[in-house]
């Protein structure tokens, strides 16, 4: 094998085009949200908006970045970020991430953990919009379009669900108030469950929106933490009370077992649908394409 071919050959191996385009990918994210920071901190503006102008930012420099890194690496097309069929993705992806949320909620509810002490002002769900916005693009284009898409490509569906869930999970290792058990919970929550959507549409407005609902509606609407994390406003203050493994505990309800059961339940279905119309792939196969 000559040096130019094996040359090519590790420029176009799955770990070489994960890693460079995770190492591009959060580098223009991260660059392209300090100088936005830099830009509008000497504008006056309240630093709520501010925070919301720069994960706006942050979540368009993401889906670019993606778009012209992989269209000039893989020279394909991007089909898993094509407007056809968007808004029907978005709107069954909020759906059902608000769903399994309220879900979650309930069962604390109806333990007698969940109790609202205040209702605040609208503008207090900026600071969770924020965070939900920039959280669900950047997440899933780097976990969904690019670790779980290439993983897949090589090794076939199941591997890249296993080993993106596992990466996805223990990563939250590292957040505040987390456990083995709560990175266990989101691996299945998130880590299959998002997987298996983007399966399931072959595109990432689907999981995406899924990420947002979860997100906005635990933090804006039912003042819970997320991922470990409290945030200083939301429209609704909550305390939230009682058993651990119902509540989730300091952790948020994402630590709770019902979290994880619901997300289960809906990956299995979705997952059924996957089945049965051939969007699962094998090692090696070429993925179908964006439905």
């Amino acid at each position: 094998m000559s040096t130019n071919s094996r040359w090519k050959q590790f420029l176009f191996s799955p770990l070489t085009r994960i890693l460079l385009g995770l190492v591009g990918l959060v580098g223009v994210v991260a660059i392209g949200q300090i100088g936005t920071e830099s830009l509008l901190s000497g504008m006056g503006m309240e630093e709520d908006f501010r925070n919301l102008m720069t994960g706006i930012v942050a979540a368009i420099l993401a889906i670019v970045a993606y778009r012209y890194l992989f269209n000039i690496y893989e020279k394909r097309d991007i089909t898993e970020l094509s407007t056809r069929g968007m808004g029907r993705h978005l709107l069954l992806g909020v759906l059902l991430g608000a769903a399994l949320q309220a879900l979650t909620i309930l069962v604390i509810y109806l333990n007698g953990g969940y109790t609202v002490v205040s209702v605040n002002p609208v503008q207090y769900m900026i600071p969770p919009l924020t965070m939900a916005i920039t959280a669900a693009i950047v997440e899933e284009i780097l976990f969904r379009g690019i670790l779980f898409r290439i993983l897949e490509e090589k090794w076939g569906s199941y591997v890249g669900l296993g080993v993106s869930a596992l990466i996805f999970g223990a990563l939250h290792l590292a957040n505040p108030n987390s456990s083995l058990v709560t990175a266990i919970g989101l691996a299945i929550q998130a880590g299959l469950l998002l997987g298996v959507a983007y399966m399931f549409t072959r595109n990432l407005w689907f999981p995406i929106a899924i990420h947002f609902a979860w997100n906005f509606t635990e933090t804006a609407v039912f003042g819970a933490n997320v991922s470990g994390n409290a945030l200083s406003k939301t429209w609704l203050t909550s305390r939230i009370s009682g058993p651990e493994w119902i509540t989730g505990g300091a952790f948020g309800p994402e630590g709770s077992v019902q979290a994880t059961l619901f997300c289960l339940a809906a990956t299995v279905i979705l997952l059924s649908y996957c089945l049965k119309k051939g969007q699962v792939v094998k090692p090696s196969q070429r993925p179908p394409a964006a439905r």
